[in-house]
């Protein structure tokens, strides 16, 4: 049977749901979003109506303190939008609460992954590998350089450090929503029953993911720990706070940074990192090909990352696939 997904249309600031007049994921304040997480390049505060996981609703409402028009969509649980579409939330596996959104009409199943990685993660509920007619994923890591290792190398490298220099901290500098958590909880699961400390900028967020049933052990704020507390310590802090004035009261820090971009030697030059550790939650090149194999679309949409390597990868595997030009969508450190 032929498809044509004339109901969904992508516009330069989202994806446009036509038949139920509404977005996902827009770079702008419309009556009706589905949002696939709440990180600000995919969420924001303004719209009519809401639809998203009950996480990512809270951590909308932390974040950018609005609440208005929540609609909560649990995963699993088919929502009924306007014009005939049907919008079911499945599991992407990037940060907590973060979702593909599945969207049926007319007959044909679509799948917009909003950011997915396909690793284990201890703060989030895995990917779920949904069939269906068009596959709409990111490309963040799109290109066959990036093949991550396993979190558990990089969180042992970590841990080899501390042990090495006591007298040291290591400070690593980590996305506040979802890579802080990630990482901690990953220290817990490698046996690091030690209080970790938070710069300030980090606590709201980690007291809502155990507010929201993740246990993060005991974490204490860097502001209210003498210095000499500090030595032998793992502290997590923004990556703008690496290297400014505030990193300056801790015990000679071991400057660390956790990003999939670690694995490009000119960021961590750039950023004057020490101890670089490559922790993504997005996809990497084999498990973009691999779920793109795995979900079979007839057609193949790519967007937000490197699509042109994607792309030609597609068109070598006799796939059905185009470019989308979609704005808005930022590195946010990984």
């Amino acid at each position: 049977m032929a498809r044509n997904f004339e109901w969904i249309r992508p516009e330069p600031w989202g994806i446009h749901i036509v038949p139920a007049d509404c977005w996902i994921d827009p770079a702008r304040s419309v009556a009706r979003a589905l949002v696939t997480h709440g990180h600000a390049d995919h969420a924001r505060g303004g719209h009519g109506t809401t639809i998203a996981t009950p996480e990512t609703l809270a951590i909308m409402k932390l974040r950018y303190a609005t609440d208005e028009g929540a609609v909560p969509a649990r995963y699993g649980e088919p929502i009924a939008l306007a014009g005939g579409v049907t919008a079911t939330f499945v599991p992407a596996g990037h940060v907590l609460g973060s979702a593909q959104i599945l969207l049926e009409h007319a007959g044909e199943r679509v799948i917009v992954t909003g950011d997915f990685k396909r690793r284990p993660d201890p703060t989030c509920s895995p990917f779920a590998v949904t069939p269906c007619d068009l596959f709409i994923t990111e490309a963040t890591f799109g290109l066959p350089v990036f093949r991550h290792p396993p979190v558990e190398r990089e969180i042992g490298r970590l841990l080899d450090r501390l042990t090495a220099e006591p007298g040291r901290c290591v400070l690593v500098g980590a996305y506040a929503l979802g890579k802080a958590q990630r990482v901690i909880a990953e220290l817990r699961r490698a046996g690091h029953a030690q209080p970790i400390y938070l710069h300030g900028a980090m606590e709201r967020m980690c007291r809502l993911y155990e507010d929201l049933g993740v246990d993060l052990g005991v974490l204490l704020p860097v502001s209210e720990t003498p210095r000499d507390a500090l030595a032998g310590a793992i502290v997590i802090a923004p990556p703008s706070a690496l290297n400014d004035r505030w990193s300056r009261r801790l015990p000679d820090p071991v400057t660390a940074m956790a990003s999939g971009w670690m694995q490009v030697r000119q960021r961590a030059r750039q950023r004057m990192v020490e101890l670089p550790l490559i922790i993504s939650d997005h996809a990497d090149w084999d498990e973009l090909t691999t779920t793109i194999a795995e979900v079979n679309p007839a057609e193949t949409w790519i967007t937000h990352g490197r699509e042109e390597a994607l792309l030609r990868w597609c068109q070598l595997t006799q796939r059905s696939a185009r470019a989308l030009a979609l704005v808005g969508y930022e590195d946010e450190d990984d």
